[in-house]
């Protein structure tokens, strides 16, 4: 049985969507929109070996903390 888990999340200030396999091999496609972030997303499923796509929107000309914040809660 495939463990893979699937998420969308729209609020005032952000929509993100959500796949992550834990029985991946650490493949990542993530875009959010803060290089910094996707590259540490990148290095947690690569070195935790589950596959992570996220595709997250969020009012990053007022503030990056919504998006981080929303995809954390996810």
């Amino acid at each position: 049985m495939k463990r893979v888990g699937t998420v969308h999340r729209k609020t005032a200030e952000t929509d993100i969507r959500l796949r992550i396999d834990l029985d991946g091999r650490g493949k990542a496609k993530i875009k959010t929109g803060i290089r910094f972030f996707d590259h540490m997303l990148d290095l947690v499923a690569r070195h935790g070996a589950f596959d992570l796509t996220i595709e997250a929107k969020g009012d990053l000309d007022v503030d990056q903390h919504h998006t981080v914040e929303d995809v954390g809660l996810r």
